[in-house]
């Protein structure tokens, strides 16, 4: 099946004018296509797999608002949900009932989370989990993973991956020494690194702060053992164990990247972080853990956390509906569409001769370019920085000619849904071989 969407216009004349008052013209970086390079397109419209733009232009998406459409996009009972709840109300302001129903709903999933505290966004979940640990501990410093995005919380903005890394920059500007001096950033999937942290400064580390399967990096999976090994170290020195599942919780399965691997190795961590799911595509996120740590927040502990918007009933309501339908069915469906989608581009890039490396962690996924790449796969943030990443813009844009909406960045995973049937899949199929050639006949910039 062939599907060409040059026509961008309206979408180039959207930029512009958005560009005039929003910096850079969009409201998160990666939108700008930056790294992909060509015009942004502005959506208008998404129904199951399917996106459309201002220009009438449809693709079969890939992005899934970067994790949230697990069922496909508007799914009609979620929908549903959301008309009854906004029928009566936006915002109170006040406990609602449907608060309790989605914490109780991610608690059946994921038990180790006792309590759970609802916020609006990643960033506050991992923000508020940084200040639980430092206040149930006594202690300051964080060790975090170079390539791993916690939000933009300013002592996680140290070697963060995906937006960052599609710009370019190391780090933020605007995060002060300070702050930095309380991060202590360590390479991914190095159990040998971060036992030597511990033993140089184990009595001052509050927590230990991971993505439990990255995916901000590109997708870098958690090497076997690796998460046991930082449970291990972190209850030898008295410090938390942070699992940053905004991306991965109740995406990859039924209780996330834990219910994969800690539940079956019986471990968990202290503090979990949740989102993208668990709001159905509405802004809600969440940390939950030991009823003890989580106790800690206010009312009834010291450690300060408000919010005027938090558990809004809207986004509740769309969480909640998302999750009761996300069953067994579902995670099987978008775990064989990953796969099938997997083998097919790993079977494209080898018949090109494209050296590569396919990496997956549950139904996410992700490739990287270049020997190196093949030879090794991508094991930390320096093995991602060291792919042929350059390879990734006229593949995007090929598939984006094909009417597929691939993430506009190579350091980011893909998404599939459960609402993406035979046609959807084969419409993705059908595009992969024309992009993975123009990403073969690539040539490496020279500046």
């Amino acid at each position: 099946m062939s599907v060409t969407t040059s026509n961008a216009t309206t979408s180039a004349t959207a930029f512009a004018r958005a560009q005039a008052v929003i910096p850079g013209g969009v409201n998160s970086p990666v939108r700008a296509y930056g790294n992909v390079g060509g015009t942004p397109r502005f959506l208008a419209s998404a129904r199951g797999p399917y996106v459309t733009d201002v220009d009438g232009n449809e693709y079969v998406d890939l992005v899934g608002s970067w994790g949230p459409a697990l069922l496909g996009h508007a799914h009609p009972e979620v929908v549903d949900a959301v008309r009854d709840a906004a029928g009566r109300g936006l915002s109170f302001g006040a406990p609602t009932l449907t608060e309790t129903d989605l914490v109780d709903e991610i608690r059946s999933r994921v038990p180790p989370a006792e309590k759970v505290r609802l916020v609006s966004t990643g960033t506050e979940a991992t923000m508020t989990a940084l200040r639980l640990a430092r206040a149930f501990t006594g202690r300051d410093l964080i060790v975090k993973f170079a390539g791993c995005y916690h939000g933009h919380v300013d002592a996680l903005l140290a070697s963060a991956g995906s937006g960052v890394a599609t710009l370019g920059l190391p780090d933020s500007a605007g995060v002060s020494a300070a702050v930095a001096g309380e991060t202590i950033v360590v390479p991914y999937n190095d159990v040998e690194a971060v036992e030597a942290v511990f033993a140089e400064h184990g009595d001052r580390i509050a927590a230990i702060i991971t993505e439990a399967a990255p995916a901000n990096m590109g997708v870098v999976p958690p090497l076997p053992g690796f998460n046991a090994a930082l449970r291990r170290i972190t209850l030898t020195h008295g410090a938390l164990l942070i699992q940053d599942e905004v991306l991965t919780g109740f995406r990859v399965g039924y209780s996330g990247w834990w219910g994969l691997e800690g539940l079956r190795e019986g471990w968990s961590a202290d503090l979990h972080t949740f989102g993208k799911v668990i709001g159905g595509g509405l802004p809600v996120a969440a940390v939950g853990g030991r009823r003890d740590v989580m106790n800690l927040l206010a009312p009834t502990g010291p450690v300060y956390q408000a919010g005027t918007l938090s558990g809004n009933p809207v986004a509740t309501a769309a969480g909640l509906a998302t999750l009761r339908l996300a069953d067994a069915s579902v995670y099987a469906r978008v775990d064989a569409v990953s796969a099938l989608l997997r083998g097919e581009l790993t079977a494209a890039l080898s018949a090109e001769g494209q050296p590569h490396a396919v990496q997956w962690a549950g139904n996410l996924f992700s490739t990287f370019f270049g020997a190196d790449a093949a030879a090794h796969g991508a094991r930390d943030y320096t093995a991602v920085l060291a792919t042929e990443s350059w390879r990734y813009a006229p593949f995007f844009a090929s598939l984006l000619e094909s009417g597929v909406y691939a993430p506009p960045s190579p350091f980011e995973a893909w998404f599939v849904s459960a609402a993406h049937d035979d046609d959807a899949v084969d419409r993705i199929v059908s595009a992969l071989p024309a992009a993975v050639r123009a990403a073969a006949q690539a040539t490496a910039p020279t500046d």
